[in-house]
């Protein structure tokens, strides 16, 4: 640590020191994914279960394990309750286990994440970011490493930015610090990053993935998911050139395009030259290969996610997935069996981007089937809230082949639908004809 952190109100500190300054009523805001802090999460689990803190509320997206074997566990939720932004499989576990105990299930707060950041610091006012950091740089600024996304507008509006230093977190390049002087507590914990292991690709992913490749041509920008689907994407586009990124996720599927030759980046119309993301999830090939990259930069999700900068790039394909789509063409990608799943996340802002764009394109994937092939993805209603609505779907694809909704009519919106729906679910489809 530099000589000039001697000073007592920045020498690095423990962990359980560090949460003791956050006061009872908190309103913590907990960094995203692979940037949620082990040792400091661990501390104010801790501080929560000797019962000295009360009141205090956690907002968040996209929890981890590290975040739900310490803050988010059932027993000190009186007392640290969360406030989910986009649920994970720790939030749906723990629901399955409040079902079962007849307790409340997690708070959840609908958001764009192309808003969370003005709703977590202006509208919720959050006084207290926990976030890991890549090692100070020679100018005394941290860099967020993995998670700019809305962690950049806390570090800026938090009454308290705790930091947890890790030397594992890379250092991305572009907007992505946090001044020296918005620090008010350090804490030194070296722990390998979370690694998110690829999803096994089954037939019907490798399906999809290259009918969704036709549609995108040389010198698109890309913005992709993370799963099977995306990935299938990424491993069909080989023989493409010039193409761009643009995502709020950059994934290992994405940095081997990257790596090929595949992504250049050249034709972009807003950061030409360079691969642009808010936050990032994979494995330590991509931390690696993210780390100090002229190529790549992190910008915070309020500018990466705004639809009008994604419209700025000429070709931009989204590409998203959904869990059901109605014979009109709305989008549920967030509810299962009237239950949360995950949460809209930044499906709309780059839906609304990708169609805005000059030869752009919004691409919604989605399975025919969910539950082992009982039951049709494709729906005659949506049996959860619209996460992107009727008016906005371009282009959906499934296995057995894609349609643009674009211009249709909803009578002929629905036969489209049913065509690339699967077969044993096509004559009862059908039934539903307006």
């Amino acid at each position: 640590m530099p000589d000039h952190l001697n000073a007592d109100r920045l020498r690095p500190v423990t962990a359980d020191q560090a949460v003791a300054t956050i006061p009872d009523g908190a309103r913590i805001c907990m960094a995203l994914g692979v940037a949620q802090p082990p040792a400091l999460l661990a501390a104010l689990a801790r501080r929560a279960q000797a019962r000295s803190i009360a009141g205090a509320s956690l907002y968040y997206l996209l929890s981890t394990a590290i975040a739900g074997q310490t803050v988010l566990r059932r027993d000190l939720n009186a007392r640290l309750r969360p406030m989910s932004l986009f649920h994970s499989a720790v939030e749906r576990a723990l629901d399955a286990e409040a079902l079962r105990a007849g307790d409340r299930e997690i708070d959840l707060i609908p958001v764009a994440f192309s808003r969370a950041p003005q709703l977590l610091c202006e509208e919720i006012r959050v006084d207290t970011l926990v976030t890991q950091v890549a090692p100070m740089d020679a100018n005394g600024e941290f860099s967020l490493g993995t998670n700019i996304d809305y962690a950049h507008a806390a570090a800026r509006s938090c009454e308290r930015v705790i930091v947890e230093v890790n030397r594992h977190m890379p250092r991305s390049r572009g907007n992505a610090t946090i001044p020296l002087d918005r620090i008010t507590a350090i804490v030194e914990h070296d722990q390998p990053l979370l690694e998110v292991p690829a999803v096994a690709r089954r037939p019907a992913d490798d399906a999809i993935g290259a009918i969704i490749a036709g549609l995108i041509e040389d010198g698109a920008c890309l913005q992709m998911g993370i799963g099977a689907v995306p990935e299938a994407v990424c491993a069909a586009l080989g023989g493409h050139r010039h193409l761009g990124i643009h995502t709020e996720l950059m994934t290992p599927g994405l940095a081997r395009l990257m790596q090929a030759g595949v992504v250049d980046n050249s034709r972009k119309g807003v950061h030409p030259g360079k691969s642009i993301f808010s936050f990032a999830m994979g494995d330590r090939a991509l931390y690696d290969f993210l780390d100090d990259n002229p190529d790549i930069e992190g910008h915070p999700v309020s500018h990466v996610n705004d639809s009008a900068v994604i419209a700025q790039n000429p070709q931009m394909v989204s590409v998203n997935a959904t869990l059901e789509i109605d014979l009109d063409g709305a989008c549920n990608s967030e509810a299962m069996n009237r239950r949360q799943y995950s949460a809209a996340g930044g499906q709309l802002d780059f839906v609304r981007g990708a169609s805005a764009a000059p030869g752009g394109k919004s691409i919604i994937a989605c399975h025919s089937t969910a539950s082992g092939g009982t039951r049709s993805r494709i729906v005659p209603r949506l049996s959860g809230p619209v996460t992107t609505p009727r008016n906005d779907v371009h282009i959906v694809v499934t296995e057995f082949g894609w349609v643009n909704l674009r211009g249709l009519s909803l009578r002929e919106r629905a036969q489209a639908l049913i065509e690339i729906a699967h077969p044993k679910f096509r004559a009862q489809l059908s039934q539903n004809l307006v």
